[in-house]
């Protein structure tokens, strides 16, 4: 076993480096008698498996944030993220810098539920450390999946917020499932929320469309906030929906990697109504791919903050044991030639920059954002200017709600007391609201969380978890308190497109879509 490892590296490195020079191919002899030498020579056993796998993943960590070597079983246990069902607390992950960043999370899955948000860093799993040069996503996957129904107890450390912040998640089967929500705000209006890119994703967007568009829509808001990619070919196929035949999509290119197009290959299914497509700091990749394309072609009007800015492409190369090496071997660019990738590498702190952007006032005002001038670009039907190099730039900027600071809501979200009072409240109250209530256009009008005494429940709730009300919520606090709470009873009522009903009412960017479309008439 020991040399057809040896074996299986030279074969490899050969087949990938039989037209460069003979420097290179010493370089890979080398490295073969280096493993041979260790296993036949060291003074201990050792695992060639782990030091093959170990050269690898810091090789790849020479070169860009995204080059990445994956374990057989980190290989199948991604591929269950896009394709399949497994029981877990339902988050998209990496390890940067030796600790868990959540990428996203996997919605009405049991860590949004409790109120875990891209960009956290989970640094504890009940009483273990999981932080550290030694951690893997191996060992990551070991510690947070699980039978469904059982718990584990997650410490968060999150942007903002000096302590940490814990949360009990209990584990369920995970559905993974790229259009998450979607419905008409008005006869002609309709919303549609991506969480992420998948094998699925363009059946399922092109589904809801055909049955919006039979029903009369003529305007749509497209929601990519928080959707961190996926696959290519995905973001591809989703664009095709919005755009005309022979339209540029997006195209690929790199050192040794020729430049491909992606064409969309027929018009599109809505390729002829008004589209606004939402994005924040937390949209990459195939997000940004399509944002940037229909903002290239004029086809929408880009809503809200400055994406994340991942514009690298990364190929598979499978080995022999399933373990992959996920090697980035070109930029995309949209379809007036920008590079979305942000900059990397000469000491940026790639994974740093999104809390730079915030220190640096870069999400609460687009007047802090400065590009240089040689990264403007022109849009290819109306000519407007727009930037590559970092990110999309929206065409209408939307600031980050600094709003909910209270020491008291901070603790209600941060120990799940919010999501545990829905459940105890609607234990006692769902057969009646039912009845009451019968649809939920009368339960949008009619519900009121004061009235309903849900807001008394849970300061109750909250004194019995030891959290007193020792500060005062600002109204906009509050408010997004009681719109939460609503959508919550929506969503044990009816179903999770409800659930977002309610509560996109807080969400800043939507709300500028519904002005931007004219569904919310300005002052």
């Amino acid at each position: 076993m020991k040399y057809r490892i040896v074996f299986l590296v030279c074969l490899l490195c050969g087949q990938l480096l039989s037209a460069q020079n003979n420097m290179v191919a010493g370089q890979v002899n080398k490295l073969a008698l280096a493993l041979s030498a260790i296993d036949m020579l060291y003074v201990e056993k050792v695992d060639c498996n782990e030091l093959v796998n170990s050269s690898i993943s810091a090789m790849v960590g020479k070169l860009d944030p995204h080059s990445t070597y994956l374990t057989a079983q980190e290989v199948s246990k991604d591929r269950e993220l896009l394709t399949g069902n497994f029981g877990g607390i339902g988050i998209q992950f990496n390890i940067i810098e030796d600790t868990l960043y959540v990428q996203q999370t996997i919605v009405d899955g049991p860590s949004e539920k409790v109120g875990i948000l891209p960009g956290d860093r989970i640094v504890m799993a009940d009483t273990l450390n999981i932080t550290g040069k030694d951690i893997t996503s191996e060992y990551i996957q070991s510690v947070l999946r699980g039978q469904k129904g059982t718990a584990v107890r997650l410490g968060v450390v999150r942007r903002g917020y000096s302590e940490l912040l814990w949360f009990n998640v209990v584990r369920d089967d995970i559905s993974v499932n790229s259009v998450d929500a979607y419905y008409m705000l008005t006869k002609k209006v309709g919303y549609i929320s991506i969480s992420s890119f998948s094998a699925t994703t363009a059946r399922e967007l092109g589904s809801v469309l055909k049955d919006f568009k039979s029903k009369g829509m003529k305007t749509l808001i497209l929601d990519l906030c928080n959707n961190g990619g996926g696959l290519l070919a995905a973001a591809v196929d989703v664009a095709s929906q919005f755009l005309l035949k022979d339209q540029l999509i997006v195209y690929t290119q790199g050192r040794a990697y020729k430049r491909m197009n992606y064409i969309c290959r027929e018009d599109g299914i809505f390729s002829d109504g008004q589209v606004v497509v939402l994005i924040n700091e937390n949209s990459a990749s195939a997000s940004e791919i399509v944002a940037g394309a229909m903002q290239d072609w004029d086809r929408a009007t880009i809503i809200g903050r400055r994406s994340f800015g991942k514009g690298l492409v990364q190929r598979p190369v499978p080995f022999d044991d399933d373990s992959e090496l996920r090697l980035t071997i070109a930029h995309y660019y949209t379809p007036c030639g920008r590079s979305i990738q942000k900059p990397y590498g000469n000491g940026i702190d790639y994974y740093n920059d999104l809390s730079d952007r915030y220190f640096k006032g870069e999400l609460e005002s687009a007047d802090s954002i400065h590009f240089s001038d040689s990264l403007k670009y022109k849009t290819l039907v109306k000519a407007r200017t727009v930037y590559g190099g970092g990110g999309i730039m929206p065409d209408v900027f939307v600031p980050i709600d600094t709003t909910r600071t209270s020491n008291y809501y901070r603790s209600l979200t941060s120990k799940g007391i919010i999501l545990s009072t829905i459940a105890g409240f609607m234990e006692n109250n769902k057969d009646s609201y039912k009845k009451l209530y019968g649809n939920f256009d009368k339960f949008h009008n009619s519900f009121s969380v004061n009235k309903s005494g849900l807001m008394d429940y849970l300061e109750t709730k909250a004194l019995q978890a030891g959290v007193v009300k020792d500060s005062i919520m600002n109204e906009s606090e509050m408010h997004y308190l009681e719109v939460q709470l609503k959508a919550l009873v929506a969503r044990s009522l009816f179903t999770l497109n409800h659930y977002y009903y309610e509560l996109n009412q807080t969400n800043p960017i939507y709300v500028k879509a519904l002005e931007e479309t004219g569904v919310l008439k300005t002052k």
